[in-house]
């Protein structure tokens, strides 16, 4: 018998472990670990690539059967449990302790290079102070005779960018040498991050009030700013437009799956890890649902000034085209000014085409068409480093604005960085190899140095394709293998039926169909399905990167280049490593247990529930 069963109602039994201050630190907390940069950065993208608004039916779809069915499983599980994941697993059964370990390996991985994007951002925060911004002008040559090659050939925003916070290789073999100025950042970054996580929740749980709340205030500013920018409306029309002929592409679907999926933080252990501090007595349900709403109509919110900003872009860069055109004819024809405007360009370009064709041929006039500069689409990095700061410069007092901006994007990843160490922390303290008497403090400290120093690959000349590689293969695949295992694990290895008994507990109600059936049949099959396309689609097509090559005779387009057969097989590893615990682990107890049952002492364990586990679920003997 369990040593909870025989712990009277009236005197709970206290595990010793450190509790939420409120239920809407919890709630903040599991919101700021899932509303990250993605929300801000990569929903927008997909959006506008994918029929606008039409997105937003897969989008929705993915969310009610995947989404939130795997969100409730895990706060459910880590609340029943009350241990990180490696632990949570272990007691559902020995044989799926590799889930947990897979687990936190990802958390581990992902923590290394999510820390370093934040370390670009503070870089640039730093940088938003000088007066011009530094990505607004192009420099000198050395010999000062003109602007530097490598920045008119390209622009003033791609230069700070590539050149003078990347110092970037031409090629991924080509390591570069250490940047001080990243290396400092990212020193202040990781020293943040270990004083939010000193002591585990007790401190992050302060400073999610901040990080987690200052982000909406930034993007309400940057909603009403956006608003009143020429080209808004073009914008949002862009956006929420649908174009369900899109819908027939099977990669709009699966696109949809995969960033309901990572937008959640599902898998990552740090969701487990965060409700294991709750009381035994709480709606998880209704968590799961708050946090997931939250969460999806965050990246719409955050859509609307990312989409009136980027309109206003489309309109200027629309405008300055017309303007060069308009000045290369009047003076061609020697025209009065202001005698051909924007509003009757058209009418003058279809004159002279039909007056002087070969005039107008020989002027070699730019094609200036709106809907190409809405058409220029672009995510991550890409979005907050160039296309968002190129926007900002045009911005009437663009300081103010692009020190708000990288505030804003700082506190979206400071709160996910504190699920991710939380993932990485609270199975350590769990874990038997590391003595009780070493201080929180303590093993805080050197989780976050070991961190920093092999981040420090992170900031070589070849770091940001690196990155690329490690959130493309770390980030990913793994994740998939690991919710898949989460989901077979309850619902068959522990047994929906059990699962189902301590959600009453806990909740006060049963399971309803809508669970029963997601977590039996849908959530398992879709991420199946997300599994095998994303597999299939990644062997199609031999992996590739973009090079910033200045030599390039394409030069200022990236250059495609495909990865060398040593970088293959780290990319198989990433991906590779933290799947490869599920079975290795099973393997393992399996042989153990092979071989304590010829001991004649061997007594079959007796199968796990949550209900003994937690001492303060007392229950009568059923």
């Amino acid at each position: 018998m369990s040593k909870g069963l025989s712990v009277p109602p009236e005197i709970p039994k206290e595990d010793g472990r450190p509790k939420w201050d409120n239920k809407f630190q919890y709630i903040l907390s599991c919101i700021g670990f899932a509303v990250g940069l993605g929300n801000v950065w990569r929903f927008p993208y997909l959006c506008q690539i994918h029929g606008g608004g039409a997105f937003l039916i897969p989008y929705f779809i993915a969310l009610l059967f995947e989404g939130i069915p795997l969100l409730y499983l895990e706060l459910a599980l880590g609340q029943c449990l009350r241990k990180g994941s490696i632990g949570a697993w272990n007691t559902i059964s020995p044989y799926l302790g590799g889930v947990g370990v897979g687990s936190w390996m990802v958390s581990v991985l992902v923590s290394l290079y999510y820390n370093t994007v934040l370390t670009w951002v503070m870089w640039y925060f730093i940088n938003s102070f000088q007066e011009p911004l530094p990505w607004s002008v192009c420099p000198l040559n050395e010999n000062r005779t003109g602007l530097n090659k490598e920045c008119y050939e390209s622009t003033a925003v791609n230069y700070f960018w590539y050149r003078k916070t990347l110092n970037i290789t031409p090629d991924v073999t080509e390591s570069g040498t250490l940047q001080w100025w990243l290396i400092l950042c990212l020193a202040t970054c990781w020293a943040i991050v270990y004083l939010c996580t000193i002591r585990g929740i007790e401190t992050t749980g302060k400073a999610i009030y901040v990080t987690a709340i200052f982000p909406y205030l930034v993007l309400t500013i940057f909603l009403i700013q956006g608003l009143t920018l020429p080209g808004a409306t073009d914008g949002l029309a862009y956006l929420f437009t649908p174009n369900l002929s899109t819908l027939k592409n099977p990669r709009v679907w699966l696109d949809a799956a995969t960033q309901i999926f990572f937008s959640l933080s599902l898998a990552f252990g740090g969701l487990i890890a965060f409700s294991s501090y709750n009381p035994p007595k709480n709606d998880c349900e209704k968590d799961a649902v708050t946090v997931a709403i939250v969460n999806s109509l965050t990246s719409l919110y955050a859509s609307i000034p990312v989409f009136s900003v980027l309109g206003f872009k489309a309109t200027t860069g629309y405008w300055d085209c017309l303007d060069r055109n308009i000045i290369s004819i009047i003076n061609e024809f020697d025209l009065p000014e202001e005698s051909i405007m924007r509003q009757n360009y058209t009418t003058w370009i279809s004159f002279l085409n039909s007056s002087y064709p070969e005039k107008i041929a020989g002027l070699k006039l730019k094609s200036c068409d709106f809907q190409e500069f809405l058409d220029q689409s672009v995510s991550g990095t890409g979005l907050a480093f160039i296309i968002f700061t190129q926007a900002i410069i045009l911005m009437p007092g663009s300081q103010a604005w692009a020190i708000l901006f990288f505030i804003m994007l700082f506190s979206l990843g400071l709160s996910s960085m504190f699920g991710n160490i939380e993932g990485v922390f609270t199975p350590l303290l769990e874990l038997r190899i590391i003595s009780k008497s070493i201080p929180k403090e303590l093993l805080s400290g050197i989780i976050c140095l070991i961190s920093f120093l092999i981040a420090l690959c992170f900031t070589l000349g070849s770091g940001s394709y690196w990155i690329d590689i490690f959130d493309r293969y770390a980030g990913s695949l793994p994740l998939l293998v690991i919710a898949f295992f989460e989901v077979i694990g309850v619902v068959y290895v522990y047994k929906i039926k059990r699962f189902s008994k301590d959600v009453k507990r806990m909740t006060g109600r049963k399971l309803n169909l809508y669970w029963q059936i997601t977590w039996r049949f849908i959530s398992p099959l879709l991420l199946l399905i997300v599994f095998v396309a994303f597999v299939v689609l990644q062997i199609q097509k031999s992996p590739s990167y973009a090079a910033w090559n200045p030599k390039y005779e394409g030069f200022p387009m990236k250059e495609e280049k495909v990865y060398p057969p040593w970088v293959l097989a780290i990319c198989v590893l990433l991906a590779i490593l933290p799947c490869v615990f599920v079975p290795l682990v099973a393997l393992f107890q399996l042989t153990k247990r092979m071989r304590r049952s010829k001991e004649p002492s061997f007594v079959p364990p007796e199968v796990f529930s949550c209900q003994g586990a937690n001492g303060n679920f007392y229950h009568p003997k059923e």
